[in-house]
């Protein structure tokens, strides 16, 4: 009996950690395309030239790393409001088009190519005869629809960068309009435990 009334001490004690995964689903089916305003955000993100292919997944895809709870911290009114556009925007996947402007080109993989080219990259195409359109290929960049505030001049948006099954790095971070093009704002605690490698 002693060791049940320690045990519910022990429960009552520690402090819950909500399962996002159950109180805020994201990514369900559904969603439909991305809203035209979403790419000239990526596109300003995109806009210096990279070394490799850049490859983004037609299906929108974002998450929130739980840090008690979740590792969004707004502190003042517009950073609550990007972070419930954040998750409103992103509770269902939507579908990204070549819509995009980025000098460099990209291609998008459709749901069914995203499993090969992620299977490529982990195994740096060793299987050369299903491997060849991916052969450069470092990474496939599955983004979040952006969570703008009421301005739509700030937005919270989400690259995850897949190299195969548990090899990547993502995270969440806020953008800012300056004049007509988007850029990354500084790390505040608003994001700053938002970011993740494994």
């Amino acid at each position: 009996m002693t060791q049940l009334w320690v045990w519910l001490a022990y429960r009552r004690a520690k402090t819950p950690v909500r399962d996002l995964g159950a109180t805020m689903p994201l990514n369900q089916p559904g969603g439909g395309v991305v809203p035209t305003e979403a790419y000239a955000v990526y596109s300003a993100l995109y806009q210096a030239p990279m070394q490799e292919p850049l490859v983004f997944s037609e299906d929108s895809l974002t998450d929130i790393p739980q840090v008690n709870g979740s590792c969004l911290r707004p502190t003042a009114p517009q950073e609550q409001e990007m972070t419930d556009a954040f998750v409103a925007a992103n509770q269902q996947s939507h579908r990204w088009e070549q819509k995009f402007s980025i000098p460099q080109g990209y291609r998008v993989l459709a749901h069914g190519e995203l499993a090969r080219a992620q299977t490529c990259t982990a195994t740096h195409g060793r299987d050369v005869a299903s491997c060849g359109s991916y052969k450069q290929l470092r990474y496939v960049r599955l983004l979040g629809v952006p969570g703008f505030d009421h301005a739509h001049t700030r937005a919270l948006v989400s690259v995850i960068k897949s190299c195969g099954h548990l090899c990547g790095s993502g995270g969440i971070f806020a953008v800012e309009k300056t004049g007509r093009t988007w850029q990354r704002s500084a790390t505040t605690d608003f994001t700053r435990d938002c970011s993740w490698m494994y």
